[in-house]
């Protein structure tokens, strides 16, 4: 999943950061929603966690937009207003969901994850593959009963090829969906994370090379 924080408090934002690159999540942080909306027309988000009281343009416009130009990211309001009526007119802006200030770390990852699962592409918490298996709620992957232990990027490069079902994934997409905007479009991190993916998962060998193309998960 990649998720693009919009929030001015810059203390609030680098806690955002942190916990959810923990949860392995791939995040960009913004601080006003002039420069939200220039990200979101550049990369391809699967949510944005938005602050509602933004300097500039407002994080109610931010919304606004998101809905207009028909982008099927997600929005998770997050803001200190949460009375009733606030939480109400907040989505009827367009929001998915409403959180407020202050809040439970965990509860704000399940709220992600639930949207996320109610993308266009209706996605199942478990997913399996082979005797391969990953709950991507609980963060348990899991090969022939043998619990494996991933750090956060490969179990998200895992996640995105078990999603793609045996569909080839180039190392651009994968860059682009798993790293944040910070990433070098020429770096060898997604060759090394595939690499030592697969020494993890063990044989035999389920992600594949496509020459040229990409790489792809495979029961051969």
């Amino acid at each position: 999943m990649r998720v693009l924080v919009v929030e001015d408090e810059q203390y609030m934002a680098r806690v955002l950061e942190l916990g959810l690159k923990r949860e392995a999540i791939a995040v960009d942080v913004v601080h006003d929603g002039a420069t939200a909306l220039e990200r979101l027309t550049v990369y391809d988000y699967d949510a944005v966690v938005l602050d509602r009281d933004l300097p500039g343009v407002h994080g109610d416009e931010v919304c606004r937009r998101v809905v207009a130009m028909g982008l099927e990211c997600r929005v998770l309001m997050l803001t200190a207003a949460g009375r009733l009526g606030d939480k109400v007119e907040g989505l009827g802006l367009g929001a998915d969901d409403y959180l407020a200030k202050p809040f439970d770390f965990p509860e704000l990852v399940a709220r992600l994850r639930a949207l996320y699962r109610r993308s266009p592409m209706a996605y199942s918490p478990v997913l399996t593959f082979a005797d391969l298996s990953f709950d991507t709620h609980r963060r348990r992957v899991v090969r022939s009963g043998r619990e494996i232990r991933l750090t956060p990027k490969e179990m998200s490069v895992l996640e995105l090829l078990m999603r793609a079902d045996g569909g080839v994934l180039s190392a651009e997409y994968l860059l682009d969906k798993a790293w944040d905007a910070q990433a070098d479009p020429l770096t060898n991190a997604v060759r090394l994370v595939v690499h030592t993916l697969r020494r993890k998962l063990g044989d035999p060998r389920l992600v594949h090379t496509a020459i040229s193309a990409g790489y792809y998960l495979g029961a051969k």
